[in-house]
């Protein structure tokens, strides 16, 4: 080639970048358990989505080793198994972001004088090509997520900062499951037993949601997610709880509006754009105006209602913001029984550019409880033709539902309170329903 990008570590005697056998780098590798491992769900739906946001054909995930490229997700591409998923490391352009550590963005492969005549152009017909590098929690550049356009173009700044956001969203799911090693084989089980008995539909509405809850130490949480009756769309009911920054974590719930794959794109851009947003931001109202932002960029074919909240354990219990945005006030059960509402009502995402949040500070003491919840539990509707007058199970119904729950734990609250929307509509629900529950066990 007749340039060279600019290699922190400078070049290895085959002109790639030095750092590919960097000891460090490649120890971080390994350590990603991603190296020879299968297509998943979570990471085909990034491709697919950075796909449709720009319009390219080609989206891949890849992991960079010393000498070969390691394929995730290419879903253009039929998966056969680990040995083909490859590549020798220099007929692809995919250690450039990993050399850099930066992103590599190409608008003319074939005059680009730093990848003019580079032998990936022809099997992989690369016009254009937009990569950003897939970085551990130490810093370290292991892979990449790119497009490939076949013919020369501009990249939109837009289209840019959304494939951005989606490495960093790699970048945390496997940064997260890293500090889950733990759960891995559970979650294999998990995964396994969902791919036999639930249909393509119900599939990838679960890949939406985290398998399990990232354990907060000193606090009892659970989640349920209760589908719809004779639902066959993916809807946009999603929650997830991670660890944001240092001592603080975040918990979310949202509402995509509408059904189907549009509903499925939104709620994954959501989920990934907040993670990936987390731990830069630690004030909830901030994170969800970045959203709203991230969504009008995008043109996002749906709207979303979401209750966002970051906070951190403490001595007397657990402390934090939390900020609506068009969602139903979130619930607090103290140790005494009674139930509180929570938040201040804001304005719904992907709308209008300008939305008004309020963060809104909390603190849970030992034996309190904050229920996060969709409006699938506050407008719960008695089965069509059942007999007798039934009404609405409204947020009245289910402050006093959480209010008799009094003295359970987050598990047994949210099966409780899922037993009680059962109950009401004999069985039929009208909406899906996701609830998220976090507690401060009794002091001791």
């Amino acid at each position: 080639m007749a340039g060279l990008p600019d290699y922190p570590q400078g070049v290895r005697a085959d002109g790639l970048p030095a750092v590919l056998s960097d000891p460090a780098r490649l120890a971080a590798l390994e350590a990603s358990g991603q190296v020879g491992s299968a297509p998943e769900a979570v990471f085909d739906d990034l491709t697919r989505l950075a796909s449709a946001i720009t319009g390219c054909g080609i989206s891949a995930i890849t992991f960079v080793g010393e000498t070969r490229t390691h394929w995730k997700s290419v879903p253009h591409l039929p998966y056969a198994d680990v040995e083909t998923w490859q590549n020798a490391v220099g007929d692809s352009f995919c250690y450039f972001p990993v050399g850099m550590n930066a992103p590599f963005i190409v608008e003319d492969a074939a005059t680009d004088p730093r990848t003019a005549g580079h032998p990936a152009i022809g099997p992989w017909g690369v016009g254009a090509w937009a990569g950003f590098p897939i970085v551990t929690t130490d810093g370290e550049a292991i892979g990449s997520m790119c497009v490939i356009d076949p013919s020369p173009r501009v990249w939109k700044a837009g289209d840019l900062a959304a494939l951005a956001i989606l490495a960093r969203a790699v970048s945390s799911e496997v940064n997260l499951r890293q500090s889950l090693s733990a759960t891995r084989s559970a979650l294999s089980s998990a995964e396994e037993a969902l791919a036999s008995s639930r249909t393509l539909t119900r599939s990838l509405q679960e890949s939406l949601l985290p398998p399990v809850l990232l354990p907060v130490p000193e606090l009892d949480t659970a989640a349920r997610y209760l589908p719809a009756s004779g639902g066959a769309e993916v809807v946009g009911d999603f929650y997830d709880l991670f660890r944001a920054r240092g001592p603080w974590w975040a918990a979310m719930i949202g509402d995509v509006c509408g059904k189907g794959v549009e509903a499925a794109k939104v709620t994954s851009l959501a989920r990934y754009t907040l993670r990936a947003d987390a731990g830069t931001h630690l004030h909830p109202a901030t994170v969800l105006d970045r959203l709203n932002t991230a969504m009008l960029d995008q043109r996002a074919p749906r709207f979303l209602t979401a209750a966002y909240a970051t906070f951190r354990t403490t001595r007397a219990g657990a402390a934090g913001r939390l900020c609506l945005a068009g969602h139903p006030p979130a619930l607090v059960r103290r140790a005494d029984g009674r139930v509180q509402q929570l938040g201040t009502s804001g304005t719904l995402l992907g709308v209008l550019p300008t939305v008004r949040l309020t963060d809104v500070r909390f603190r849970l003491a030992p034996g309190d409880l904050m229920l996060l919840y969709t409006d699938g539990a506050c407008e719960a509707r008695p089965r069509p033709g059942a007999t007798g007058s039934r009404p609405i199970f409204d947020e009245a119904a289910l402050a006093r539902a959480l209010a008799a729950t009094h003295g359970l734990d987050a598990t047994a609250t949210i099966a409780r309170i899922a037993t009680t929307l059962h109950e009401h509509h004999d069985g039929w629900a009208s909406d899906d329903t996701a609830l998220l529950a976090l507690r401060v066990p009794p002091a001791g």
